[in-house]
Protein backbone atom coordinates (compact mmCIF):
# COMPACT_ATOMS: atom_id res chain seq x y z
CA UNK A 1 0.00 0.00 0.00
CA UNK A 2 1.44 3.40 -0.98
CA UNK A 3 -1.29 5.79 -0.33
CA UNK A 4 -4.49 5.45 1.43
CA UNK A 5 -8.03 7.50 0.23
CA UNK A 6 -10.00 6.78 3.53
CA UNK A 7 -9.44 9.12 6.53
CA UNK A 8 -6.46 8.81 8.43
CA UNK A 9 -6.17 9.61 12.12
CA UNK A 10 -3.09 11.41 13.14
CA UNK A 11 -1.76 11.20 16.47
CA UNK A 12 1.32 13.40 16.88
CA UNK A 13 3.65 13.51 19.89
CA UNK A 14 2.29 16.97 21.49
CA UNK A 15 -1.04 15.01 21.62
CA UNK A 16 -0.35 12.03 23.31
CA UNK A 17 -0.62 13.30 26.53
CA UNK A 18 -4.26 14.44 25.68
CA UNK A 19 -5.18 11.12 24.78
CA UNK A 20 -3.76 8.67 27.20
CA UNK A 21 -5.30 11.50 29.88
CA UNK A 22 -8.81 10.69 28.42
CA UNK A 23 -8.47 6.98 27.34
CA UNK A 24 -7.58 5.84 30.94
CA UNK A 25 -4.07 4.66 30.83
CA UNK A 26 -1.82 6.36 32.84
CA UNK A 27 2.48 6.10 33.24
CA UNK A 28 2.28 2.57 33.08
CA UNK A 29 2.28 1.84 29.60
CA UNK A 30 4.65 4.69 28.91
CA UNK A 31 6.96 3.25 30.92
CA UNK A 32 7.71 0.14 29.25
CA UNK A 33 7.15 -1.10 25.85
CA UNK A 34 7.78 -4.97 26.38
CA UNK A 35 4.33 -6.70 26.10
CA UNK A 36 6.06 -9.86 24.93
CA UNK A 37 9.20 -11.93 26.22
CA UNK A 38 10.92 -14.39 24.45
CA UNK A 39 9.47 -18.05 25.87
CA UNK A 40 7.43 -18.28 22.63
CA UNK A 41 9.87 -17.94 20.29
CA UNK A 42 12.55 -20.09 22.70
CA UNK A 43 9.57 -22.65 22.54
CA UNK A 44 9.50 -22.62 18.89
CA UNK A 45 12.59 -22.60 18.03
CA UNK A 46 13.44 -25.37 20.15
CA UNK A 47 10.94 -27.44 18.67
CA UNK A 48 11.72 -26.47 15.17
CA UNK A 49 15.61 -27.51 15.58
CA UNK A 50 14.33 -30.64 17.30
CA UNK A 51 12.27 -31.50 14.18
CA UNK A 52 14.79 -30.85 11.55
CA UNK A 53 17.24 -32.55 9.46
CA UNK A 54 19.92 -30.25 8.93
CA UNK A 55 21.71 -30.77 5.46
CA UNK A 56 22.96 -27.62 4.40
CA UNK A 57 24.43 -25.48 6.87
CA UNK A 58 25.40 -21.78 6.09
CA UNK A 59 26.61 -18.99 8.20
CA UNK A 60 23.74 -19.16 10.96
CA UNK A 61 23.27 -22.97 11.76
CA UNK A 62 20.41 -24.12 13.93
CA UNK A 63 22.64 -23.65 16.87
CA UNK A 64 22.78 -19.97 16.76
CA UNK A 65 19.35 -19.70 15.19
CA UNK A 66 17.94 -19.07 18.35
CA UNK A 67 20.87 -15.71 19.31
CA UNK A 68 19.74 -14.85 15.97
CA UNK A 69 15.84 -14.29 15.92
CA UNK A 70 15.81 -12.59 19.70
CA UNK A 71 18.58 -10.43 18.29
CA UNK A 72 16.94 -9.32 14.96
CA UNK A 73 12.55 -10.49 14.57
CA UNK A 74 9.90 -8.40 15.55
CA UNK A 75 8.04 -11.15 18.19
CA UNK A 76 4.32 -11.97 17.03
CA UNK A 77 1.71 -13.26 19.39
CA UNK A 78 -2.49 -13.89 18.04
CA UNK A 79 -5.19 -16.41 18.88
CA UNK A 80 -4.57 -18.04 15.52
CA UNK A 81 -2.16 -20.70 16.42
CA UNK A 82 -1.14 -21.91 13.16
CA UNK A 83 -0.55 -18.13 11.84
CA UNK A 84 1.80 -17.86 14.99
CA UNK A 85 4.02 -20.84 14.71
CA UNK A 86 3.88 -20.47 11.02
CA UNK A 87 5.44 -16.72 11.25
CA UNK A 88 8.15 -18.19 13.70
CA UNK A 89 8.75 -20.69 11.36
CA UNK A 90 9.13 -18.84 8.27
CA UNK A 91 11.72 -16.44 10.17
CA UNK A 92 13.59 -19.54 11.74
CA UNK A 93 14.02 -20.80 7.39
CA UNK A 94 14.76 -17.56 6.40
CA UNK A 95 18.13 -17.07 8.58
CA UNK A 96 19.28 -20.65 6.65
CA UNK A 97 19.43 -19.00 3.81
CA UNK A 98 21.95 -16.00 5.31
CA UNK A 99 25.45 -16.61 4.19
CA UNK A 100 28.62 -14.94 4.75
CA UNK A 101 30.80 -14.44 1.29
CA UNK A 102 33.71 -12.72 0.01
CA UNK A 103 31.20 -10.31 -1.47
CA UNK A 104 29.35 -9.40 2.15
CA UNK A 105 26.00 -11.34 2.71
CA UNK A 106 23.61 -12.63 0.66
CA UNK A 107 20.42 -14.69 0.56
CA UNK A 108 19.67 -17.68 -0.88
CA UNK A 109 17.07 -19.09 -2.65
CA UNK A 110 17.77 -22.87 -2.72
CA UNK A 111 20.23 -24.33 0.44
CA UNK A 112 22.21 -26.94 -1.72
CA UNK A 113 23.91 -25.72 -4.63
CA UNK A 114 22.02 -26.00 -8.05
CA UNK A 115 23.34 -25.67 -11.28
CA UNK A 116 21.40 -22.78 -12.75
CA UNK A 117 22.21 -20.37 -9.89
CA UNK A 118 24.64 -17.91 -10.29
CA UNK A 119 27.58 -16.45 -8.06
CA UNK A 120 27.19 -17.81 -4.50
CA UNK A 121 24.16 -20.29 -5.34
CA UNK A 122 22.40 -16.72 -5.96
CA UNK A 123 19.40 -16.41 -8.02
CA UNK A 124 17.56 -13.29 -8.89
CA UNK A 125 14.06 -14.51 -9.50
CA UNK A 126 12.63 -14.43 -5.66
CA UNK A 127 15.21 -11.79 -4.85
CA UNK A 128 12.78 -9.08 -4.11
CA UNK A 129 11.06 -11.19 -1.76
CA UNK A 130 14.01 -11.31 0.16
CA UNK A 131 13.99 -8.22 0.02
CA UNK A 132 10.14 -7.55 1.02
CA UNK A 133 10.36 -10.26 4.07
CA UNK A 134 14.55 -9.31 5.27
CA UNK A 135 13.37 -5.64 5.32
CA UNK A 136 12.24 -6.47 8.82
CA UNK A 137 15.70 -7.95 10.13
CA UNK A 138 16.93 -5.17 13.30
CA UNK A 139 20.54 -5.61 11.32
CA UNK A 140 20.23 -3.78 7.90
CA UNK A 141 23.77 -5.52 7.05
CA UNK A 142 22.56 -8.34 5.57
CA UNK A 143 20.16 -6.52 3.06
CA UNK A 144 22.69 -3.60 2.40
CA UNK A 145 25.47 -6.45 1.35
CA UNK A 146 22.70 -8.11 -0.74
CA UNK A 147 21.79 -5.23 -2.71
CA UNK A 148 25.34 -4.34 -3.20
CA UNK A 149 26.10 -7.92 -4.52
CA UNK A 150 23.56 -7.92 -7.35
CA UNK A 151 24.60 -4.27 -8.50
CA UNK A 152 28.45 -4.61 -8.50
CA UNK A 153 29.67 -7.72 -6.84
CA UNK A 154 28.86 -9.88 -9.36
CA UNK A 155 25.05 -11.27 -9.40
CA UNK A 156 22.95 -11.72 -12.22
CA UNK A 157 19.91 -9.31 -11.72
CA UNK A 158 18.50 -9.78 -15.30
CA UNK A 159 18.92 -13.65 -15.57
CA UNK A 160 15.32 -13.65 -13.82
CA UNK A 161 12.56 -11.01 -13.39
CA UNK A 162 13.46 -8.90 -10.52
CA UNK A 163 11.53 -6.06 -9.10
CA UNK A 164 15.12 -5.12 -7.95
CA UNK A 165 14.99 -0.96 -7.22
CA UNK A 166 10.84 -0.94 -5.93
CA UNK A 167 12.20 -4.03 -3.20
CA UNK A 168 15.69 -1.73 -2.53
CA UNK A 169 13.94 1.09 -2.01
CA UNK A 170 11.59 -0.43 0.25
CA UNK A 171 14.01 -1.90 2.35
CA UNK A 172 15.63 1.88 2.72
CA UNK A 173 12.08 3.44 4.19
CA UNK A 174 12.52 0.88 7.09
CA UNK A 175 16.56 1.09 7.18
CA UNK A 176 16.92 4.71 5.47
CA UNK A 177 20.93 4.73 4.18
CA UNK A 178 21.23 7.86 2.35
CA UNK A 179 24.65 6.51 0.99
CA UNK A 180 23.98 3.28 -0.31
CA UNK A 181 21.12 4.19 -2.36
CA UNK A 182 23.28 7.06 -3.33
CA UNK A 183 26.04 4.45 -4.35
CA UNK A 184 23.63 1.81 -5.88
CA UNK A 185 21.67 4.56 -7.67
CA UNK A 186 23.94 4.32 -10.75
CA UNK A 187 23.82 1.05 -11.84
CA UNK A 188 19.90 0.56 -10.73
CA UNK A 189 19.67 2.97 -13.20
CA UNK A 190 21.78 1.31 -16.24
CA UNK A 191 19.89 -2.40 -15.12
CA UNK A 192 16.70 -0.41 -15.96
CA UNK A 193 18.14 0.65 -19.23
CA UNK A 194 19.70 -2.63 -20.14
CA UNK A 195 15.77 -4.36 -19.21
CA UNK A 196 14.86 -1.65 -21.51
CA UNK A 197 16.85 -2.58 -24.56
CA UNK A 198 16.78 -6.48 -23.49
CA UNK A 199 12.74 -6.59 -23.35
CA UNK A 200 10.95 -4.06 -24.71
CA UNK A 201 9.85 -3.47 -28.06
CA UNK A 202 8.25 -0.71 -29.92
CA UNK A 203 5.03 -1.87 -28.31
CA UNK A 204 6.20 -0.02 -25.14
CA UNK A 205 5.42 -3.05 -23.33
CA UNK A 206 8.02 -5.77 -21.69
CA UNK A 207 8.26 -9.17 -22.20
CA UNK A 208 9.49 -11.94 -20.87
CA UNK A 209 9.30 -15.62 -21.54
CA UNK A 210 7.46 -17.45 -18.85
CA UNK A 211 10.32 -19.45 -17.53
CA UNK A 212 12.61 -16.10 -16.92
CA UNK A 213 9.74 -15.19 -14.61
CA UNK A 214 10.38 -18.32 -13.04
CA UNK A 215 6.76 -19.93 -14.30
CA UNK A 216 7.71 -22.89 -16.18
CA UNK A 217 5.12 -24.52 -18.72
CA UNK A 218 2.29 -21.89 -18.07
CA UNK A 219 -0.54 -22.29 -19.98
CA UNK A 220 -0.21 -18.69 -21.82
CA UNK A 221 3.88 -19.74 -22.26
CA UNK A 222 2.45 -22.59 -25.11
CA UNK A 223 1.01 -20.13 -26.78
CA UNK A 224 4.08 -19.15 -28.36
CA UNK A 225 7.18 -21.11 -30.18
CA UNK A 226 9.47 -19.73 -27.36
CA UNK A 227 7.13 -19.23 -24.43
CA UNK A 228 7.45 -15.11 -24.99
CA UNK A 229 4.81 -12.81 -24.09
CA UNK A 230 3.96 -9.32 -22.46
CA UNK A 231 3.00 -10.17 -19.07
CA UNK A 232 1.52 -8.42 -16.20
CA UNK A 233 4.90 -9.51 -14.20
CA UNK A 234 7.23 -8.25 -15.81
CA UNK A 235 5.64 -4.86 -16.92
CA UNK A 236 4.45 -4.46 -13.11
CA UNK A 237 7.74 -5.05 -12.27
CA UNK A 238 9.60 -2.89 -14.42
CA UNK A 239 6.65 0.64 -13.03
CA UNK A 240 7.60 -0.45 -9.80
CA UNK A 241 11.29 -0.30 -10.79
CA UNK A 242 10.39 3.27 -12.77
CA UNK A 243 8.75 4.67 -10.04
CA UNK A 244 10.99 3.77 -6.92
CA UNK A 245 13.99 5.05 -9.73
CA UNK A 246 12.24 8.56 -9.59
CA UNK A 247 11.82 8.60 -5.82
CA UNK A 248 15.34 7.95 -5.14
CA UNK A 249 16.45 10.32 -7.81
CA UNK A 250 14.06 12.89 -5.75
CA UNK A 251 16.06 11.95 -2.61
CA UNK A 252 19.45 12.35 -4.20
CA UNK A 253 18.20 15.79 -5.69
CA UNK A 254 18.54 14.45 -9.15
CA UNK A 255 15.51 16.63 -10.24
CA UNK A 256 15.61 15.80 -13.99
CA UNK A 257 16.35 11.83 -13.66
CA UNK A 258 13.18 12.27 -10.88
CA UNK A 259 10.75 13.49 -13.69
CA UNK A 260 12.10 11.11 -16.22
CA UNK A 261 11.85 8.28 -14.39
CA UNK A 262 8.16 9.22 -12.99
CA UNK A 263 7.31 9.71 -16.85
CA UNK A 264 8.38 6.52 -17.48
CA UNK A 265 6.35 5.09 -14.78
CA UNK A 266 3.19 7.08 -16.22
CA UNK A 267 3.73 5.21 -19.60
CA UNK A 268 4.21 1.33 -17.94
CA UNK A 269 1.11 1.93 -15.84
CA UNK A 270 -1.23 3.32 -18.62
CA UNK A 271 0.21 0.31 -21.13
CA UNK A 272 -0.47 -2.18 -18.59
CA UNK A 273 -4.21 -0.89 -17.65
CA UNK A 274 -4.66 -0.25 -21.21
CA UNK A 275 -3.01 -3.15 -23.45
CA UNK A 276 -2.84 -5.90 -20.67
CA UNK A 277 -6.21 -5.71 -19.46
CA UNK A 278 -9.13 -7.94 -21.01
CA UNK A 279 -11.85 -6.59 -20.53
CA UNK A 280 -13.84 -9.31 -21.89
CA UNK A 281 -11.96 -12.11 -19.12
CA UNK A 282 -11.83 -8.40 -16.53
CA UNK A 283 -8.22 -9.99 -15.79
CA UNK A 284 -5.04 -9.00 -16.74
CA UNK A 285 -3.50 -11.73 -19.29
CA UNK A 286 -0.79 -12.19 -21.13
CA UNK A 287 -0.14 -11.68 -24.83
CA UNK A 288 1.74 -13.99 -26.73
CA UNK A 289 5.51 -12.38 -28.38
CA UNK A 290 5.16 -14.54 -31.32
CA UNK A 291 2.13 -15.24 -33.30
CA UNK A 292 -1.38 -14.68 -32.78
CA UNK A 293 -1.84 -10.54 -31.07
CA UNK A 294 -4.87 -11.85 -28.61
CA UNK A 295 -4.82 -12.43 -25.29
CA UNK A 296 -4.09 -15.72 -24.19
CA UNK A 297 -7.17 -17.79 -23.43
CA UNK A 298 -6.66 -18.76 -19.97
CA UNK A 299 -6.88 -16.38 -16.28
CA UNK A 300 -3.75 -17.24 -14.42
CA UNK A 301 -2.88 -16.13 -10.76
CA UNK A 302 0.03 -13.64 -11.94
CA UNK A 303 -2.94 -11.30 -13.43
CA UNK A 304 -3.25 -10.07 -9.71
CA UNK A 305 0.41 -8.65 -9.68
CA UNK A 306 -0.57 -4.76 -11.20
CA UNK A 307 -2.16 -4.59 -7.78
CA UNK A 308 0.94 -5.81 -6.13
CA UNK A 309 2.54 -1.79 -7.54
CA UNK A 310 -1.19 -0.36 -6.87
CA UNK A 311 -1.48 -0.16 -10.59
CA UNK A 312 -4.81 -0.89 -11.51
CA UNK A 313 -7.84 1.71 -11.11
CA UNK A 314 -11.05 0.79 -8.63
CA UNK A 315 -13.05 -0.03 -11.88
CA UNK A 316 -10.97 -3.38 -12.35
CA UNK A 317 -11.50 -4.97 -9.19
CA UNK A 318 -14.14 -7.23 -9.89
CA UNK A 319 -11.08 -9.60 -11.05
CA UNK A 320 -10.72 -10.49 -7.08
CA UNK A 321 -14.05 -12.65 -7.48
CA UNK A 322 -11.79 -15.41 -9.06
CA UNK A 323 -9.32 -15.54 -6.44
CA UNK A 324 -12.26 -16.88 -4.18
CA UNK A 325 -14.44 -19.09 -6.52
CA UNK A 326 -13.75 -22.83 -6.86
CA UNK A 327 -14.01 -22.76 -10.61
CA UNK A 328 -11.36 -19.94 -10.72
CA UNK A 329 -8.30 -19.63 -8.27
CA UNK A 330 -9.69 -20.89 -4.63
CA UNK A 331 -8.46 -24.50 -3.50
CA UNK A 332 -7.70 -25.82 0.35
CA UNK A 333 -4.12 -25.61 0.14
CA UNK A 334 -3.98 -22.59 -1.67
CA UNK A 335 -4.74 -20.48 -4.55
CA UNK A 336 -4.24 -22.09 -8.16
CA UNK A 337 -1.49 -20.33 -10.63
CA UNK A 338 -4.18 -21.25 -13.29
CA UNK A 339 -8.27 -20.68 -13.45
CA UNK A 340 -9.57 -24.59 -12.64
CA UNK A 341 -12.61 -23.74 -15.22
CA UNK A 342 -9.78 -24.24 -18.40
CA UNK A 343 -9.83 -27.54 -20.11
CA UNK A 344 -5.73 -27.71 -19.35
CA UNK A 345 -5.73 -27.21 -15.83
CA UNK A 346 -3.26 -29.98 -14.65
CA UNK A 347 -2.01 -31.13 -11.49
CA UNK A 348 0.64 -32.94 -13.15
CA UNK A 349 3.14 -35.78 -12.00
CA UNK A 350 4.88 -35.89 -15.19
CA UNK A 351 6.95 -33.90 -17.22
CA UNK A 352 8.87 -30.92 -15.90
CA UNK A 353 9.00 -30.62 -11.74
CA UNK A 354 8.11 -27.27 -11.83
CA UNK A 355 4.83 -26.60 -14.26
CA UNK A 356 2.70 -23.23 -13.38
CA UNK A 357 -0.72 -24.90 -15.08
CA UNK A 358 -2.57 -25.72 -11.75
CA UNK A 359 -0.17 -26.38 -8.70
CA UNK A 360 -0.15 -23.73 -5.73
CA UNK A 361 2.91 -21.76 -5.65
CA UNK A 362 4.26 -19.82 -2.48
CA UNK A 363 6.18 -17.68 -4.69
CA UNK A 364 2.43 -16.09 -6.45
CA UNK A 365 0.68 -16.26 -3.34
CA UNK A 366 3.01 -14.04 -1.84
CA UNK A 367 2.14 -11.69 -4.29
CA UNK A 368 -1.45 -12.38 -4.39
CA UNK A 369 -2.05 -11.12 -0.81
CA UNK A 370 0.51 -8.25 -0.87
CA UNK A 371 -1.76 -7.31 -3.57
CA UNK A 372 -5.09 -7.92 -2.03
CA UNK A 373 -3.85 -6.42 1.30
CA UNK A 374 -3.09 -3.07 -1.13
CA UNK A 375 -6.55 -3.43 -2.81
CA UNK A 376 -8.19 -3.43 0.85
CA UNK A 377 -6.40 -0.63 2.04
CA UNK A 378 -7.56 1.83 -0.25
CA UNK A 379 -10.41 0.10 -2.04
CA UNK A 380 -13.84 -0.02 0.78
CA UNK A 381 -15.98 -1.12 -2.08
CA UNK A 382 -13.79 -3.90 -3.15
CA UNK A 383 -16.02 -7.41 -3.74
CA UNK A 384 -13.69 -9.16 -1.41
CA UNK A 385 -13.10 -8.50 2.17
CA UNK A 386 -10.59 -8.78 4.72
CA UNK A 387 -12.22 -12.11 5.74
CA UNK A 388 -11.15 -13.12 2.27
CA UNK A 389 -7.88 -12.29 3.08
CA UNK A 390 -7.68 -14.19 6.56
CA UNK A 391 -8.56 -17.48 4.74
CA UNK A 392 -6.34 -17.36 2.52
CA UNK A 393 -3.44 -16.20 4.69
CA UNK A 394 -4.65 -19.27 7.35
CA UNK A 395 -4.99 -21.36 4.24
CA UNK A 396 -1.16 -20.56 3.39
CA UNK A 397 -0.11 -21.11 6.73
CA UNK A 398 -2.07 -24.56 7.13
CA UNK A 399 -0.06 -25.50 3.90
CA UNK A 400 3.30 -25.05 5.34
CA UNK A 401 3.46 -28.67 6.99
CA UNK A 402 4.59 -32.72 6.08
CA UNK A 403 3.52 -35.84 6.67
CA UNK A 404 6.48 -38.06 7.41
CA UNK A 405 6.11 -41.74 6.52
CA UNK A 406 6.41 -42.38 10.52
CA UNK A 407 2.87 -40.25 10.45
CA UNK A 408 4.28 -37.08 12.10
CA UNK A 409 3.59 -33.85 11.17
CA UNK A 410 6.36 -30.91 10.76
CA UNK A 411 6.57 -27.85 9.34
CA UNK A 412 7.94 -27.50 6.13
CA UNK A 413 7.87 -25.51 3.36
CA UNK A 414 9.18 -26.52 -0.19
CA UNK A 415 8.64 -25.35 -4.13
CA UNK A 416 5.16 -26.27 -5.24
CA UNK A 417 1.58 -27.69 -3.81
CA UNK A 418 -0.94 -30.00 -5.17
CA UNK A 419 -3.87 -27.06 -3.97
CA UNK A 420 -6.43 -30.22 -3.29
CA UNK A 421 -4.14 -32.43 -1.16
CA UNK A 422 -1.23 -30.52 0.24
CA UNK A 423 1.39 -32.64 -1.39
CA UNK A 424 4.74 -30.94 -2.49
CA UNK A 425 4.50 -32.08 -5.80
CA UNK A 426 8.44 -31.16 -6.45
CA UNK A 427 9.41 -33.08 -3.52
CA UNK A 428 7.18 -36.41 -4.22
CA UNK A 429 8.59 -36.22 -7.79
CA UNK A 430 12.14 -35.74 -7.20
CA UNK A 431 12.66 -37.96 -4.13
CA UNK A 432 13.00 -40.92 -6.90
CA UNK A 433 13.99 -38.79 -9.96
CA UNK A 434 17.53 -41.01 -10.56
CA UNK A 435 17.31 -44.23 -10.10
CA UNK A 436 14.82 -44.43 -6.99
CA UNK A 437 16.52 -41.47 -5.63
CA UNK A 438 17.26 -37.77 -5.32
CA UNK A 439 19.16 -36.32 -8.86
CA UNK A 440 22.61 -34.07 -8.31
CA UNK A 441 21.92 -32.92 -11.70
CA UNK A 442 18.62 -31.46 -10.53
CA UNK A 443 20.22 -29.95 -7.02
CA UNK A 444 20.37 -33.30 -4.96
CA UNK A 445 18.34 -34.57 -1.97
CA UNK A 446 15.70 -32.49 -0.38
CA UNK A 447 16.43 -29.39 -3.03
CA UNK A 448 12.85 -27.47 -1.94
CA UNK A 449 13.54 -28.05 2.07
CA UNK A 450 13.33 -24.80 3.64
CA UNK A 451 13.09 -23.10 -0.04
CA UNK A 452 13.29 -19.32 0.14
CA UNK A 453 10.88 -18.38 -2.81
CA UNK A 454 8.44 -16.21 -1.06
CA UNK A 455 7.43 -14.29 1.85
CA UNK A 456 5.16 -14.99 4.54
CA UNK A 457 6.38 -12.51 7.65
CA UNK A 458 5.87 -9.61 5.74
CA UNK A 459 2.11 -10.46 4.85
CA UNK A 460 1.88 -10.81 8.86
CA UNK A 461 3.90 -7.51 9.14
CA UNK A 462 2.60 -5.48 6.61
CA UNK A 463 -0.86 -7.12 5.73
CA UNK A 464 -2.71 -8.36 8.69
CA UNK A 465 -1.16 -5.93 11.21
CA UNK A 466 -0.82 -3.16 8.51
CA UNK A 467 2.94 -1.49 9.25
CA UNK A 468 3.14 0.08 5.65
CA UNK A 469 6.20 2.90 5.61
CA UNK A 470 6.02 5.73 3.78
CA UNK A 471 8.10 8.43 1.62
CA UNK A 472 8.10 11.13 3.89
CA UNK A 473 8.88 9.05 6.78
CA UNK A 474 5.64 8.56 8.11
CA UNK A 475 4.03 5.29 9.16
CA UNK A 476 0.79 4.41 8.41
CA UNK A 477 -1.04 1.45 10.43
CA UNK A 478 -4.17 -0.07 9.01
CA UNK A 479 -4.74 -3.36 10.90
CA UNK A 480 -6.75 -6.35 8.45
CA UNK A 481 -7.32 -8.62 11.92
CA UNK A 482 -10.30 -10.28 12.30
CA UNK A 483 -13.20 -9.04 14.16
CA UNK A 484 -13.66 -11.71 16.52
CA UNK A 485 -9.88 -11.24 18.03
CA UNK A 486 -9.70 -10.16 21.10
CA UNK A 487 -6.11 -9.63 21.27
CA UNK A 488 -2.38 -9.35 19.26
CA UNK A 489 0.68 -8.19 20.09
CA UNK A 490 3.89 -7.52 17.10
CA UNK A 491 6.49 -6.11 19.08
CA UNK A 492 9.53 -4.45 18.31
CA UNK A 493 9.03 -3.62 14.60
CA UNK A 494 12.53 -1.78 13.55
CA UNK A 495 11.61 1.34 11.29
CA UNK A 496 13.82 4.22 10.93
CA UNK A 497 16.00 2.98 14.22
CA UNK A 498 13.31 3.14 16.69
CA UNK A 499 10.80 -0.04 17.72
CA UNK A 500 7.46 0.18 16.86
CA UNK A 501 5.21 -2.14 19.37
CA UNK A 502 1.39 -2.45 18.09
CA UNK A 503 -1.00 -4.33 20.05
CA UNK A 504 -4.52 -4.62 20.88
CA UNK A 505 -6.24 -6.25 24.03
CA UNK A 506 -10.22 -5.68 23.48
CA UNK A 507 -10.89 -5.97 27.99
CA UNK A 508 -7.32 -4.77 28.71
CA UNK A 509 -6.92 -8.34 30.83
CA UNK A 510 -4.33 -9.97 28.13
CA UNK A 511 -1.73 -7.31 28.30
CA UNK A 512 -2.73 -5.45 31.67
CA UNK A 513 -2.05 -2.46 29.83
CA UNK A 514 -4.95 -1.17 28.93
CA UNK A 515 -8.15 -1.57 26.77
CA UNK A 516 -8.10 -0.92 23.17
CA UNK A 517 -5.49 -0.50 20.15
CA UNK A 518 -2.17 0.72 21.24
CA UNK A 519 0.86 2.07 18.86
CA UNK A 520 4.67 2.44 21.35
CA UNK A 521 7.85 3.97 20.10
CA UNK A 522 10.80 2.73 21.97
CA UNK A 523 8.16 1.73 24.62
CA UNK A 524 6.79 5.11 24.54
CA UNK A 525 2.59 5.81 24.09
CA UNK A 526 2.20 7.59 20.82
CA UNK A 527 -1.68 6.03 19.86
CA UNK A 528 -4.29 4.67 21.26
CA UNK A 529 -7.94 4.11 20.14
CA UNK A 530 -10.43 2.29 21.93
CA UNK A 531 -10.89 0.40 18.59
CA UNK A 532 -8.96 -0.60 15.89
CA UNK A 533 -8.86 1.63 12.70
CA UNK A 534 -6.28 3.30 10.37
CA UNK A 535 -3.54 5.21 12.06
CA UNK A 536 -0.85 7.68 10.80
CA UNK A 537 2.02 8.67 13.17
CA UNK A 538 3.97 11.49 11.38
CA UNK A 539 7.48 11.26 10.28
CA UNK A 540 8.66 13.46 13.50
CA UNK A 541 8.14 10.25 15.65
CA UNK A 542 10.82 9.15 14.38
CA UNK A 543 13.72 11.91 14.54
Amino acid sequence: MRKLTVLIVCIVASAVGQVFASGGLGSEIQSSGCILDFKKLDSYVEVFNQLDDELYVQSISNAKALAFLRKNIPLFECPDKQLEETYYFRWWVYRKHVKSTPDGFVVSEFLPDVPWAGKHNTISCAAGHHFYEGRWLHDPQILSDYARFWFGGGGNPRLYSFWAVDAIYRFYLVHPDRALIEALYPPLKDNFQKWEKEKCDETGLFWQIDDRDGMEASLSGRLSPDHAGYRPTINAYMYGDALALSKIAGILKIDQDAGYFSGKADKIKKLINERLWDDKSRFFKVIPKIGRNEFSDVRELHGYTPWYFDIPPKEYADAWLQLMDTKGFFAPYGPTTAEQRHPEFKINYSGHECQWNGPSWPYATSITLTGLANLLNTDSSAPISKADYMTLLKQYANAHKLTRRDGNVVPWIDENLNPFTGDWVSRTRLKTWKNGTWDADKGGKERGKDYNHSTFCDLIISGLVGVHPQDDGSLFVVPLVPDNWNYFCLQDVRYRGKNVTIFYDRDGSRYKKGKGFFVLIDGKAAYHSSCLQKTELKAKCFD
